[in-house]
């Protein structure tokens, strides 16, 4: 997980995965197998993508297809993209089973999830994939998260 660049045109400084538009012709593997590479530096062949979670759609027009890809142990040799990520965080399995927290907004009709990251909040859809991540990897429990809202500030 990284936080984005403050140059950004969307979503500057927020907690987010790598991620990008489909290429024309790409798969959806293909192309988190290649924002990988431009945005962290990280090459992995295509049978590193070990699964998928559900695609969250955001209220500012995406739709998020979020895949687990394994990189290896060595984090050393990620090369963040500086005009993408100002900042990469290596994220232990401890750190992702934590519960998290659901906020409600008087502008948002469903509940709001944020999840707790190192005295900070990070917000929906982030937190809702880390969410999902969380209990079907972790805790092996059937989990959907598309229902949930997002802050207003994401709407954009």
């Amino acid at each position: 997980m990284g936080s984005g660049s403050t140059s950004l045109r969307s979503h500057p400084g927020q907690y987010a995965f790598p991620g990008g538009r489909i290429d024309s012709g790409e798969t959806a593997a293909a192309a988190a197998v290649r924002e990988l590479s431009e945005e962290l530096g990280v090459h992995v062949p295509p049978d590193r993508v070990l699964g998928r979670l559900d695609d969250f759609a955001t209220k500012s027009g995406y739709v998020m297809s979020p895949f687990v890809v394994w990189i290896g142990d060595d984090v050393e040799s990620i090369r963040p993209n500086p005009d993408e990520v100002a900042h990469v965080y290596a994220v232990t399995l401890a750190e992702i089973d934590v519960d998290p927290l659901f906020v409600s907004d008087p502008a948002v009709a469903e509940p709001i999830v944020q999840w707790p990251f190192r005295g900070a909040l990070v917000h929906a859809p982030t937190a809702a994939v880390l969410h999902q991540f969380r209990e079907v990897v972790l805790h092996r429990r059937h989990t959907r998260v598309a229902h949930f809202g997002q802050p207003v500030f994401a709407w954009k």
